[in-house]
């Protein structure tokens, strides 16, 4: 099967970049991608490219090349779908907010739309791919929908989780370690397969391209995701007893990373994970557990989550107390809100919640990220509902310049390791702060001593004194 019109419903983190690295290696495939969100298609749809509705290294070139050639956006969802051979279900799942379930488990409630969307307007034979990370036997529900619609049509059912991190999204999708296809073990599903590997082998080599049947590809990305969570909650939980001992958590990391058996990756501490996959996967697999009556297991994955709150509520407390025990009415400046660099995505971002308990504190709160908005900063604090959204903009202040944020502050917090905050003229900062001026690294980004030498009081974490 030679598949040569492909929709993807979803224009978000995942959906965009995947399909427009897709219509870049695939040059003979139509790739449309369908959203709702009329504000986002517009981005998506922008003449100058540096306007994408996503910040990612890379992308603007990607789009650049292949936009109005063979990749599209449109809020044409009926008519892509009706068009396409394949289509990719790549919409959010957030985790629940009510019923059974609520804070934990998956809501599947979008995923089903598109199921029921793609049920009534299909009238030909489609593939049916899910693209989002969903809880093991979602295919099961996709299937019980599609194959119910009395039209005759056959849809088969795969999984292909993205294994995307953001800020590295493009080099992921060009050079991907693995692209993993789950399909059934029937002649359509294994045909339903090939048709969708054909396409990866454009760019990726087959013995990347791995397939497995469906359920063992829905846990394999809850799987990969509990891991590289479950390596940063460590390393965490590390650098608090390195503070209190005298260590250094990256000369840990540095000792222990050289063990062929552990590997470098993930062994950054900071102030905490964020990102839209981390916690949302691992309590979708708390959840799954428990459903089964797994109680161990559910515990075992839930202290990943307890880890990383602790984390971020401590780095919090660490800037209250060194302040002498209250913040209140004192500038405290956070530099960068996104929940890692080279990315404006700020799900589940450390820097809401640290942001959040200094704002308890009546701390006045002043924000700088070179990529993320107001408009979002002030969604997030909003979101949290703690207070009034009066009372966010009343204490919260969001500026364009760094030097503007810095000026007469209190004390300021690394939140994000853009490159760009290390390059500052840090002499001029401390000069034009309050003394003692504090300087808190989240992220473990500056060489201590000389920021010592400038004047600072530094905290790091995971160094201890």
């Amino acid at each position: 099967m030679s598949i040569k019109n492909i929709c993807c419903i979803g224009a978000g983190y995942v959906g965009g970049p995947t399909m427009s690295v897709i219509a870049l290696k695939c040059p003979d495939i139509k790739v449309t991608v369908v959203d709702l969100n009329e504000k986002r298609i517009a981005a998506w749809n922008d003449e100058d490219v540096s306007n994408l509705p996503i910040y990612e290294p890379g992308l603007a070139e990607v789009v650049k090349e292949a936009r109005g050639r063979n990749l599209f956006f449109s809020t044409e969802v009926d008519k892509a779908i009706d068009e396409a051979e394949l289509i990719f279900i790549s919409v959010n799942t957030p985790t629940k907010t009510y019923g059974v379930g609520k804070g934990m488990a998956a809501d599947l409630k979008y995923i089903e739309l598109c199921a029921r969307q793609i049920a009534r307007v299909a009238t030909t034979d489609k593939i049916v791919v899910e693209k989002s990370t969903l809880p093991v036997r979602t295919a099961e529900a996709l299937q019980n929908i599609l194959h119910n619609t009395g039209k005759g049509v056959r849809f088969d059912i795969l999984s292909n989780p993205e294994f995307l991190a953001e800020g590295t999204a493009i080099q992921d999708l060009l050079n991907a370690d693995r692209v993993l296809i789950g399909g059934e073990n029937t002649p359509g599903g294994q045909k339903a397969t090939e048709a969708l590997a054909d396409i990866y082998s454009n760019w990726i080599p087959e013995e990347r391209i791995l397939r497995t049947n469906v359920w063992s590809s829905e846990l394999s990305k809850l799987t990969a995701n509990a891991f590289l969570a479950q390596r940063v909650s460590s390393i965490n939980a590390m650098s608090e007893l390195c503070e209190v001992t005298g260590a250094d958590v990256q000369e840990v990391a540095r000792a222990i990373g050289t063990d062929s058996r552990i590997g470098p990756k993930f062994l950054k501490a900071s102030v905490g994970f964020g990102g839209s996959c981390f916690q949302k996967d691992i309590l979708n697999l708390v959840y799954i557990a428990k459903s089964y009556g797994l109680n161990e297991v559910a515990d075992y994955w839930e202290q990943v989550i307890i880890m990383n709150d602790h984390q971020k509520r401590r780095f919090a407390e660490k800037i209250v107390k060194t302040l002498f025990n209250t913040v209140s009415g004192k500038k405290i400046t956070l530099l960068g809100w996104a929940f890692k660099k080279d990315t404006n995505d700020t799900r589940e971002s450390a820097a809401i919640y640290v942001a959040d308990y200094l704002l308890n504190e009546q701390a006045e709160v002043v924000i700088y990220d070179p990529k993320v908005s107001e408009e979002q900063i002030l969604a997030d604090l909003d979101y949290l509902n703690t207070r009034s959204e009066a009372e966010n903009r009343a204490l919260v202040t969001v500026v364009n310049d760094p030097m503007e944020a810095c000026d007469n502050a209190h004390a300021i917090a690394i939140m994000t390791e853009w490159d760009e905050f290390v390059n500052y003229d840090w002499q001029q900062i401390y000069n034009q702060m309050q003394k003692p001026a504090f300087l808190f690294d989240g992220r473990a980004i500056f060489a201590t001593n000389k920021m010592k030498n400038i004047g600072f009081e530094i905290y790091v974490i995971g160094k201890g004194k």
